[in-house]
Order: structure tokens, then sequence, then C-alpha cells
């Protein structure tokens, strides 16, 4: 890992874990790359917060305007969780998903936590799937688990991911808490063994990261009535999909085959 990526990461983990490691310092080019690393990455809350951390750090030669940039780019106040319930592209899964969801405050063990907790493991597989790894999910991910993990009911959680097939997906992301984040394994009891690939996934995020491919077309109508389509946007979709197949079979092609199906149907008129 080279120092632009130790740097980003102790950032975040300052930021959202309240850790601290001293930053290395860099030249100016190396926190501009790091900078444009930190919009691609959607961490830019967390990212300042992590700065102000490090503000007064003695060899860190932090620029000033990368701070003030990132402070006008931030949202106001504490970021809000997504009010839309996460969902599984597979039909019979998001069933049960939906089942989860509504059924679980009315039960006599009844636990909100947890089902908090599962609800950010599948909008990280929603993302991871259609993106790749969101570190911001992550992250959020380690903060919950450092500041009400002791209050999730683990074995229900465990049933849970069971039932909708994506324990090895969670499990990818508890591992990335550890391997990457520093997690200690008992702060992850989701995670039975570390996913020997977490590492090397989440550098790549890193290293490969794109713009938000979301205005992308993937099947576009010309005049003529033929139908084109954007044939590197669906190798990208279909390298993601088997790179993760392993670790959630029926979501992964249930994701793929929707995203298909989406975008030939909404072919430009």
């Amino acid at each position: 890992m080279d120092i632009i990526k130790r740097n980003f990461f102790r950032l975040l983990r300052s930021g959202a874990l309240n850790e601290y490691e001293d930053l290395e310092p860099m030249s100016a080019f190396k926190w501009n790359r790091m900078f444009e690393m930190i919009k691609a990455q959607g961490v830019v809350d967390m990212a300042l917060k992590g700065l102000k951390n490090h503000t007064f750090d003695a060899n860190a030669n932090i620029p000033r305007h990368l701070i003030d940039e990132l402070g006008a780019m931030a949202s106001d106040g504490e970021n809000k969780p997504n009010a839309a319930l996460p969902q599984l592209s597979n039909r019979f899964l998001n069933k049960r998903l939906k089942k989860i969801q509504t059924s679980e405050r009315h039960q006599m063990d009844a636990s909100m936590t947890t089902l908090d907790l599962l609800n950010i493991i599948v909008r990280n597989v929603e993302q991871i799937l259609n993106r790749g790894i969101s570190l911001k999910g992550i992250a959020e991910l380690g903060s919950f688990l450092r500041t009400r993990g002791d209050k999730v009911d683990f074995v229900k959680l465990e049933n849970w991911l069971n039932h909708l097939h994506i324990e090895r997906m969670a499990q990818l992301e508890g591992s990335i808490l550890i391997d990457v984040f520093e997690f200690e394994p008992a702060e992850v009891p989701f995670v039975k063994n570390v996913e020997k690939q977490a590492y090397a996934l989440t550098l790549r995020t890193l290293t490969h990261t794109e713009e938000d491919t979301a205005k992308e077309w993937h099947f576009r109508q010309d005049k003529t009535g033929f139908v084109h389509n954007n044939s590197a946007q669906l190798r990208r979709n279909l390298r993601r999909s088997i790179r993760y197949i392993d670790y959630a079979p029926l979501e992964t092609a249930s994701n793929f085959i929707n995203n298909f199906a989406k975008n030939l149907s909404e072919i430009e008129e």
C-alpha cells in the first residue's frame, strides 16, 4: 500500500472511528491525488473530520486550501441515515428481507438495533454489486459496530443473513474492517473466516475508482431504429458480477440480470 492510500485510510479511521495515527508527510501533488480519491469515494465528511483532527500534526504539511475545499463540499451537520430501506435484487430474497424489515418490530424479542445493522449490510451489498466496494459504507458499518455493537443480537443477525443467502457478502464486508480498518476479529462476530480477497478487493476499488456511471448508457436507439449497446459498460458490469459471484450467487446473478433488463427498457426513443 502506497503512502497516499495509507494516509487515506488513516483519515477515514480518524474521521469515522475516532482513531488517531500520525499522517505521513506528502508532496502537494500527492495531497491533490488524495483529494481526488476522497471525492471519488464520497467520503468528504469523514475525511474532513479526519483532516481537522490532524491539523496540528507536526509533519503532516496538509495544504490549507484542501481543507477549505472539502469544507465547502461537506454536507451540513451530521450524515443522516438513508430513509429508504435497502432492497435485494432477487425477488424471492427481497420478499424475505421485507418480511424481516416489517415484522421484527412486532416480535417479542424484537431488536431494532440488529435490524439497523442488517440494513447497513444489505445497503453495502447493493453498493458493491452496482458500483464496487463503498469505503463510506464500510466505514459506517465499522462506526455502527463500535458504537452500538454491544446491543446487537448476533445470533439473530446470523440467522437473517443465512436466510437471505448473503452471509459471505456480509463476511466480506467485515473482513475489510479487519484487514483494512484494523478491527479486532472479536468486534465483528459475523465473520467466521476472514475473506482472503478482502484486502485486494479494497485496494482495487481505490486503484480503479471511476466517476459515477449512473448516467452512462447501456443501450441506445439511433434515428433509424437500430439499437446500439455500450459494450465497455456491459463488460464492466459483467466483470464485477463475476468478481462477487462466489460471495452471493443468487443476488449477484439477479442484480446483473435486473440491471441488464432495466437498461434495455430505457432505450432512448
